[in-house]
């Protein structure tokens, strides 16, 4: 048998006591919480075990006793391995520590009264078996923060029988309110444990949460007020609900109201994920509003936004009049009618950058489609003329081959050409093929200009899109890039767990061997894909070989499309 201790290290030079902690269902392995020192009543020590065990839902016990010699003490080992009749146990775990070496010596004591000692430390024969002890120290602090990876939530029902490592991560975890008690309380017991010295807090951190409930629900209220102002039957008609998908600052605002909703709810976090998710969302937030500001102090210093409506107006009317006349006639008024008001409206976007950067993204990717929606006509023009001359040219080769396209199976059959000598009207055929092949013709000398005319559109089309699309891509990677995780990957990076590895600490003649337990952090790349907020984010709709295709074809493209459903 491999009986396996977890062993505290903050416990290494603890005063003589009790060993408290869990024995790990299962497995033949324990875990050593804390070391509860004397003086103290036995009955004092179940009350207040039976107490944490009714909050922490872990069954606590006394799993043995812990001897540090010291000088005018030297009774107390014998006492403490008299109490093992007090404490009924299925084994009695008694660890000592000697002056100058570094090992412990690990005696277990079964309730039968069978002595189990390592065979490392048996003077008997060596070819007997003996049971095997290892002791294994960890970091208390750092095993109860971190989270052990891939994430399992306590409510989640799973058919597989979880790890060792898993549960050992969860027993410290769950045991928090054991290491409330520091040596400064008046209380009747002193313990040893990681936050033995002083509790660790913040009164910063005290005051933020004490505040954070009133804030919380305040906002909240106010989010009621917004989703009754979204639920107006006026707002949900055909020509405004269509508007409004098309339009990246009314999906922003959306998306933003269910980023509040999540965030400002009074509830507590249930689960790792759930308050990861909350965290990233809100330092998010806070990155976008950040930038924002930053954005805003460019744009107000040195009358940037004169100079840039300066700009803008000429460039817009010299591109415009390189098109149809009839457009460039419609265009250029339009051009010099809001010419005026360009400065002014530059000015109203530049303050939406207080909501975050991405609002003012939003804005930016509505005011570049308003002023190249003519480019967006005469794509249509062009590709609505290319794509009935593609198909034209398609349907008259096919009949030049005795072929024709079936409407209703949707594939191409054979069509015979023979003249039928029964049939009066014998010149159906022949005319058909003549008045095909004079279309035939018509169409494929057309068929240059018009291609060269959707060449150029669809190129500027492009363009457009190709820069809507990198604006949509930098507001989904700020929505939806997990910064807190990746803050706390960096900073703390025990805090999120990949696995653990082992070394030796130490192996001595006459003492178990000694591990030291240290954890894996996870992957940046892991926490991108484990952590990354799920958004309503935009994606190219078909893929490159069909996008080409509809390129050549002429059919419309609209790559960059809304998600109706949130995906990660």
């Amino acid at each position: 048998m491999v009986l396996k201790i977890f062993f505290p290290q903050c416990c290494n030079t603890a005063d003589s006591g009790l060993l408290v902690g869990h024995w790990i269902p299962g497995h033949n392995s324990a875990v050593v919480l804390a070391v509860i020192h004397y003086p103290f009543i036995p009955g004092q020590v179940k009350k207040y075990l039976s107490e944490l065990q009714s909050q922490t839902q872990v069954d606590l016990t006394v799993l043995g006793s812990w001897s540090m010699p010291k000088e005018g003490k030297e009774g107390m080992d014998s006492f403490l391995k008299d109490l093992s009749t007090i404490f009924p146990q299925k084994c009695w775990l008694q660890l000592s520590r000697e002056i100058g070496k570094r090992g412990f010596i690990c005696q277990v004591v079964q309730n039968n009264g069978k002595l189990l000692q390592d065979r490392e430390q048996k003077n008997g024969d060596e070819g007997s078996e003996g049971d095997k002890i290892i002791l294994i120290h960890y970091d208390q602090r750092k095993v109860m923060l971190s989270q052990l990876h891939p994430v399992q939530d306590v409510g989640q029902k799973s058919d597989i029988e979880h790890s060792e490592l898993r549960l050992v991560f969860q027993t410290v975890a769950h045991s928090q309110p054991l290491f409330f008690l520091d040596k400064y309380d008046d209380g009747p017991l002193k313990l040893t444990h990681w936050q033995s010295e002083g509790r660790e807090a913040s009164i910063i951190a005290e005051l933020l949460k004490q505040a954070s409930v009133p804030v919380c629900i305040f906002l909240t209220w106010l989010l009621s007020l917004w989703h009754w102002f979204c639920s107006f039957r006026i707002l949900h008609l055909y020509p405004v609900l269509f508007i409004s998908s098309k339009l990246s600052t009314c999906v922003q605002s959306g998306y933003r109201a269910v980023h509040f909703k999540t965030v400002f709810s009074p509830k507590k976090a249930a689960t790792h994920m759930e308050f990861m998710r909350k965290a990233n969302i809100f330092v998010s937030f806070l990155l976008d509003i950040a930038l924002g500001l930053l954005l805003i102090s460019w744009l107000y210093r040195e009358n940037r936004i004169s100079k840039l409506a300066d700009t803008l107006v000429p460039v817009a009317d010299r591109v415009a009049k390189e098109f149809f006349l009839y457009h460039i006639h419609l265009w250029s008024s339009y051009i010099h009618l809001m010419s005026p008001f360009i400065e002014r409206i530059l000015w109203y976007v530049g303050l939406s950058a207080c909501l975050g950067l991405t609002f003012a993204l939003s804005v930016l990717s509505d005011i570049v489609a308003l002023l190249t929606f003519h480019i967006y006509c005469f794509y249509v023009y062009g590709a609505r003329l290319y794509c009935l001359k593609i198909y034209g040219l398609s349907s008259l080769w096919r009949l030049f081959r005795g072929k024709k396209w079936n409407v209703l199976r949707q594939r191409v059959d054979s069509c015979s050409y023979d003249l039928d000598q029964n049939t009066a009207d014998t010149t159906l055929f022949p005319l058909q093929l003549f008045i095909g092949t004079l279309l035939f013709t018509i169409l494929l000398f057309l068929l240059p200009t018009t291609a060269l005319y959707y060449l150029v559109f669809t190129l500027l089309r492009l363009v457009v899109v190709l820069f809507q699309g990198v604006i949509h891509l930098s507001v989904d990677f700020i929505n939806s890039f997990p910064l807190f995780a990746i803050g706390l990957r960096i900073c703390r990076p025990y805090r999120l767990a990949e696995g653990v590895k082992f070394k030796v600490l130490c192996q001595e003649p006459g003492t178990p061997l000694h591990l030291m337990m240290e954890i894996n952090p996870l992957k940046c790349s892991s926490v991108l894909q484990c952590y990354r907020t799920p958004t309503y984010s935009c994606y190219p709709k078909d893929s490159w070989a069909a996008l080409c295709k509809k390129l050549f074809v002429g059919e419309l493209i609209y790559p960059w499309k809304q998600k109706t459903d949130k995906t990660d």
